[in-house]
């Protein structure tokens, strides 16, 4: 953020003689505590919330907050003020809401798209039985709701879903590492911020629950402090969607710049030092080093986290963040609006006189072009198109992880085309090559049909052979079909047959049976009728109709 404001206050192209000032609070991960730093914004220079308000604030946006839950609670301390938050990592789909969050906006894209990225992506991979995790706030529980509704819908059934807090104790997070050990799902959806994943990890690894194929969130796909190999033998071959990368031309030698003598007041900044060259600054009253250091140290000897500006992706949401702010600035000082109407009712044209309202309304107006060549624009609802990169942990020849796009998400795109894979070499769970199968029941061959099992899920049936004179010839055949009157199922009920039309032959035992009967059936009746005309001057004989019973004898005979 600083490189940022730095470098527009150095460009004479964007808002000429006018410098950028900012405050820097830090919310500790607590919603109190963003509370607290928005009224001290609100209020003026105080972060306490003891003196009366003097009027308007000087803020004309805040840039933040990280999490959901915070920056929810920001958005609506600082709505009705109508001073503009921009958040770089706040994700969840309810800041969408623009009638509770007028002011919100974002260069993050929504979980409404990350959610259903997710669930095309189980679907293309055919994973139908998964387990899920998330994260006990606004990100994790919305982000979860979404991905399930959207899952079920196709065709994806979830075995078990639990939520975790970073707060939580080590036995609530031992009971959900239980739930996941004991599942039988092969796949696993984390949903989940980085605090969360931290503990969780922890009671994987103490547990040593491997063999699952972990599809995480963008919260921690690419958070490179986990790409470790102690880490990567339960995370190694993950995949999971985030934002594009980027570089931002300059900012590693500004990085490189940072000394503690620029602010020797900041604590954090004395601290990273001291980490990052084991020894102790002469102004640390306690330290656990040491040796000494004096703060003539070279960055550009280290190789770590806060120097590597390879995977540039959250830092340059904030970078799009503060030049979306700058040029909402200049808009409103050259009283550029697409609303004639709104305009005529605000002062414009004077930096002394501009209200965050203004900055607010051109902030919904803006849309510029980045030096990389993105444009930066906000939908009706604050926030930015939706596109993410498939990402999929990969080990180089070193042994180490690296992050590999093998895939895209493109929500501008019509519905068939914005999931694609760039690659298919993509590392599985355990290193492997192979995909993971995640299934409840096998799928039904030819031959059978899906028999639904009482009180499980959809997913999990039995397959059942299609009884004789019925067939399916499809794969998961919900039902068998009967075969047409002349036709029969084959052997494998798979397919239906023309009927075989049989004759029966006199060296075969049923037709010399059936011959033997139907010969003595004639000689008997020959018999009878000789015995009739033998004694047809009878009286018995000519009781019973002689004429009668010749023809009835006769047509027992043919």
């Amino acid at each position: 953020m600083i490189f940022a404001i730095e470098e527009i206050n150095s460009n004479q192209m964007l808002l000429p003689n006018i410098s950028f000032g900012y405050q820097i609070f830090d919310s500790c991960g607590s919603t109190l505590a963003s509370m607290r730093s928005s009224m001290a914004l609100i209020n003026g220079q105080e972060l306490t919330a003891e003196h009366t308000c003097s009027g308007k604030t000087a803020v004309k946006a805040i840039i933040g907050e990280s999490e959901s839950s915070s920056t929810i609670v920001l958005s609506r301390a600082t709505g009705p003020f109508k001073i503009p938050v921009i958040s770089h990592f706040a994700t969840c789909a309810c800041l969408s809401n623009r009638k509770q969050f007028p002011s919100f906006f974002r260069t993050i894209p929504s979980d409404y798209y990350q959610s259903r990225a997710l669930a095309q992506l189980v679907k293309h991979f055919g994973w139908t039985w998964v387990g899920a995790v998330r994260s006990d706030n606004d990100y994790g529980n919305n982000g979860m709701a979404n991905f399930v509704e959207i899952a079920e819908r196709e065709g994806v059934c979830i075995e078990y879903s639990e939520a975790i807090s970073r707060t939580n104790s080590k036995e609530k997070i031992a009971k959900v590492v239980e739930v996941i050990k004991k599942g039988t799902a092969k796949v696993l959806v984390a949903f989940l911020a980085q605090g969360e994943m931290d503990v969780l990890l922890e009671e994987i690894i103490r547990q040593n629950v491997t063999g699952l194929q972990w599809v995480g969130s963008e919260s921690w796909i690419t958070a490179r402090y986990l790409a470790t190999e102690r880490v990567s033998k339960v995370l190694g071959g993950a995949v999971g969607f985030t934002i594009s990368k980027s570089k931002i031309p300059g900012l590693k030698e500004f990085l490189l710049k940072v000394n503690p003598s620029q602010n020797p007041s900041n604590a954090l900044l004395r601290e990273f030092w001291e980490m990052t060259f084991g020894c102790r600054l002469s102004s640390t009253i306690s330290s656990e080093y040491e040796k000494f250091c004096d703060g003539s140290e070279n960055l550009s000897n280290v190789s770590n986290a806060f120097t590597d500006v390879s995977e540039l992706r959250i830092s340059n949401n904030v970078y799009k963040a503060v030049y979306a702010v700058a040029y909402a600035l200049q808009n409103t000082i050259a009283c550029k609006t697409s609303n004639s109407s709104y305009s005529e009712n605000i002062t414009c044209g004077n930096k002394d006189l501009m209200v965050s309202s203004q900055v607010l309304h051109s902030l919904q107006n803006v849309n510029f072009t980045m030096a990389s060549g993105q444009t930066v624009y906000f939908d009706q609802n604050g926030n930015p198109m939706a596109r993410y990169e498939l990402i999929n942990w990969q080990k180089n020849g070193a042994g180490e992880t690296n992050f590999i796009t093998v895939g895209h998400y493109d929500a501008s795109l019509p519905s068939e085309q914005q999931f694609v894979m760039n690659s298919m070499n993509i590392i599985w769970e355990g290193d492997s090559y192979t995909k993971p199968s995640s299934v409840c029941s096998e799928r039904c061959q030819p031959g059978f049909r899906q028999a639904v099992i009482k009180r499980r899920p959809v997913c999990c049936f039995e397959c059942l052979r299609c009884p004789s004179g019925e067939i399916s010839n499809t794969t998961d055949s919900a039902e068998c079909v009967k075969c047409p009157l002349e036709y029969w199922s084959n052997e494998n009920h798979s397919t239906c047959v023309l009927k075989k039309v049989e004759f029966l032959s006199f060296e075969e035992n049923m037709g010399i049976l059936l011959t033997a009967f139907s010969l003595t059936g004639v000689s008997l009746t020959i018999a009878v009728a000789l015995v009739f005309y033998n004694f047809i001057d009878t009286p018995l004989v000519k009781a019973s109709n002689a004429e009668l019973s010749f023809l009835l004898l006769f047509s027992l005979a043919y």
